[in-house]
Parts: structure tokens; C-alpha cells; sequence
């Protein structure tokens, strides 16, 4: 099997949950350089990994030809940008970067060098959007009408993160972090609207980043999405709610891949590795062929976010299609820059 050699950029919870533990067990990457500016918390797990005190030094020294971007936000354009110049591919953390400019100059450095450039949208790799997906593909609601995809926490005390919590840094806030998977979602399940209205703000107070927000997609046809977030929700709402013509079907957020990544789980490659899901997750009311409602009771199958690395090997070795592509992801950044447009004028955005 032909080996892909792999840095991190930094060893933070991403690198510990998201990223390290995947490529460590997936056979076809090495885990060559981790950036830890001042400790050395890798050593433990990952011993064969050169630890560097910069991206800079990685970059000019380390013998790999991926390079994941899984920094602050605000550093992902920098990043992102030198390790393209020094003829890496890259994965780069959600959300993409700040703004649209900012990635549209990304992805065309990396069309330029002949380099792929992925955003690690590892939402697409849970449970319960999989599950939306294939009852959307089933066809059985008809034509959708309605949609509401929601992401909700109970997180009323600042975490201290300035990066996340700062209002005077770009891309701070739950828009850019929660949202960059809801609007993803969104557009992966409806494709790219037409127009929209985005109401973001801080409930914790003006000197936190936004923690609210809630956008209205308008699509043809008269089709409405509606994206929702909030930091002050205790009691859990159906996180998808899907309505068509011949009937609704209601999805809980039940993916519990990162919990277990934290609480110390091991992906296992190529086959499923987290717990079984003990109860149904799903409600699909419809109305079959001689008009008689079904209700019928749902239960979604095991994401994997092992699926996404998989992917990418595909794509270096046999040139399989890159999963989220930069320029795809762009759309996403295109509706994130248009709701704080829009949250400012007070008014809808035509996109």
C-alpha cells in the first residue's frame, strides 16, 4: 500500500480528536511531523512523529506531502497559503477561513501548483446527516417544502477561547463554527439558494462573539430553509425537520463520534467502531399510495469520519474525487459573508 507522509500543524483538541487518531490508524498515512510550539503531548501516541516548534520549520524540513491546517481560523489563510507555496496538499479545518476572498485566493494558488486543497466538513460523515440524505433520496416526503437544520448547545459561561469568543476577530463566533456545518449541510442536501435573511448576534453580550444565529434560505420554487443555533439550550430539539408535500420526517442529532474520540475511543479502519445506537433517532410520517398516513419509527446507521480519510487517500493514489473541495466549500463562505451582510443591513441578500 503505498504510504502518504502527514504533519499537523498544531496538537490541540482537533489534532488529538479529529485528526491524529484517524491517520494513525489508517494504513495508507504516517504521521511524519506534529507542530507543538513549546510542549511535547504527542510523544505519548505518536513517537515516530518528528515534533517541530513552527509551521515554518515543518514545512522546510519535514519530509510530507499533506500538510492538515487544523490552527485557528484566523491563521488559516496565512497557513494555508505557505504550505501551498511549499508544494503541500492540504486539508484545511472548518471553517474554511474568514471570508470569501480569503479562499478564493487559496484555491486558486492550489489550481495553480496542481495541489488539492479539502476542507475537513467531517458533518457530512455523521449518522444523522447521512440518515436526512437517504430519506431525501428516497423521495418518499415528495417535493420538499420546508426544511430547519439546528445546532444547538448549553453553554452560558465564555470559554475563554479568544480565537472563538473575541468580537473583534474575524471569524470569531458560532457563524463561522457551527454555522459552517449547518450552511454546508444545507447546500450538500438543497444546493446554493437564491437570496437570504441571517439574524447573528451575542446572547452572552456585546463583548462576546455571536453565539445566535439563525438564517432563511429562499430556493426556487418556493422552497424555505431555515439554519438555527443557539448556546442557550438545555432541552434538545429534533436537529433536522424536513416537510414535503406527501409528508415530514423529524432526525435527532445522535452522532456521538466526537464524544467518544475525547473520552479516549480508537477508530478502527475499515469497519464501524463506535457504540450501537440503542434506540430509534427518527420519526417519518408520510402518506403512502392510498393515501393512509404511515408513521413509521427510524433508526439511522453509524457515521464514520474515517470515511473522510479514506477519501482523501483515494484521491492521491487512484485520483477518486477530493472530498469537499476548496472550491466547493467557497458557497459555503458565500453565505456566511452574506448573513453578517445581511444581520448589518437588516435586510434579505440575494446571493
Amino acid at each position: 500500500m503505498q504510504l502518504v507522509k502527514a504533519g499537523l500543524c498544531a496538537f490541540g483538541m482537533s489534532g488529538k480528536v479529529f485528526h491524529a487518531p484517524f491517520l494513525k490508524e489508517h494504513p495508507g498515512f504516517f504521521i511524519s511531523a506534529i507542530v507543538e510550539r513549546s510542549k511535547e503531548e504527542s510523544k505519548e501516541k505518536y513517537p515516530s512523529a518528528k515534533i517541530y516548534r513552527s509551521i515554518e520549520e515543518m514545512l522546510q524540513n519535514a519530509d510530507i506531502e499533506l500538510v492538515i491546517i487544523n490552527t485557528p481560523v484566523q491563521t488559516h489563510y496565512e497557513y494555508a497559503k505557505k504550505a501551498l507555496e511549499a508544494g503541500k496538499n492540504i486539508v484545511v479545518e472548518k471553517p474554511f477561513t474568514v471570508n470569501v476572498s480569503e479562499a478564493e485566493e487559496l484555491v486558486q494558488l492550489a489550481e495553480e501548483k496542481r495541489l488539492f486543497l479539502s476542507v475537513y466538513q467531517n458533518r457530512r460523515f455523521d449518522r444523522d446527516f447521512l440518515q436526512v440524505h437517504k430519506i431525501l433520496n428516497d423521495g418518499k416526503l415528495g417535493n420538499i417544502k420546508e426544511a430547519e437544520i439546528r445546532f444547538d448547545r448549553f453553554r452560558t459561561m465564555p470559554s475563554g477561547k479568544q480565537h472563538k469568543e473575541d468580537p473583534d476577530q474575524i471569524g470569531s463566533g458560532s457563524l463561522h463554527d457551527l454555522g459552517a456545518h449547518l450552511v454546508d449541510q444545507a447546500v450538500q442536501y438543497f444546493g446554493y439558494p437564491e437570496k437570504l435573511f441571517a439574524d447573528v448576534f451575542s446572547m452572552k453580550g456585546a463583548e462576546f462573539a455571536n453565539d445566535y444565529f439563525e438564517i432563511l434560505l429562499y430556493y426556487r420554487n418556493n422552497v424555505r430553509v431555515r439554519l438555527k443555533s443557539s448556546v442557550f439550550t438545555k432541552e434538545d430539539h429534533y436537529a433536522y425537520k424536513i416537510h414535503g408535500d406527501k409528508g415530514t420526517f423529524l432526525q435527532e442529532r445522535t452522532d456521538n463520534q466526537e464524544n467518544e474520540l475525547v473520552a479516549g475511543a480508537i477508530p478502527v479502519y475499515g469497519k464501524e467502531w463506535t457504540q450501537p445506537l440503542k434506540d430509534t433517532d427518527g420519526i417519518l410520517n408520510i402518506l403512502n399510495e392510498n393515501a393512509e398516513t404511515e408513521r413509521i419509527l427510524t433508526s439511522s446507521e453509524a457515521g464514520n469520519y474515517m470515511n473522510y480519510y479514506q477519501q482523501i487517500y483515494e484521491h492521491i493514489v487512484f485520483g477518486y474525487d477530493l472530498p469537499s473541495p476548496g472550491k466547493e466549500v467557497i458557497q459555503n463562505m458565500k453565505i456566511i459573508d452574506a448573513s453578517l451582510e445581511s444581520t448589518k443591513e437588516e435586510k434579505i441578500i440575494k446571493l
